[in-house]
């Protein structure tokens, strides 16, 4: 179960949506911020596998600024316990980027795509 005011994050390789749990008691989640890649800049950190294509770097480019906003978040006390939703591929980079931190505050991870679902979805996920 999700503590009151935990943050929820549901993100794909295309956007993060960052929700508050606002029920003292269950699950009731109201947005509070909504991410999109920007400005996705070529950071030469050694060669990519030659299948990689143009759209993966993009998605994974975008995944790890993800974690890094949320180390942020976490190092600036603005976040006392996590649940992350995200498909699978996105969760794997995420990961590689959690900052020790983060993973301390981490209650939830849940591999599964749900940017474009309901509310209603993403809380039936965390219960």
């Amino acid at each position: 179960m999700l503590s009151h005011n935990a943050t929820v994050v549901v993100a794909d390789g295309h956007q993060a949506i960052l929700f508050r749990n606002t029920a003292r008691h269950g699950i009731e989640l109201e947005e509070t911020e909504r991410m999109r890649p920007r400005h996705l800049q070529d950071e030469s950190q050694g060669r990519q596998p030659e299948e990689t294509t143009p759209r993966d770097e993009d998605e994974a480019t975008f995944a790890k600024q993800v974690a890094e906003r949320l180390n942020h978040m976490v190092l600036t006390h603005k976040i006392d316990e996590l649940a992350i939703i995200a498909d699978p591929d996105t969760l794997g980079v995420m990961r590689k980027h959690y900052h020790k931190m983060l993973e301390q505050k981490l209650v939830r991870e849940i591999p599964k795509t749900l940017t474009w679902g309901s509310t209603e979805d993403i809380a039936k996920a965390l219960a």
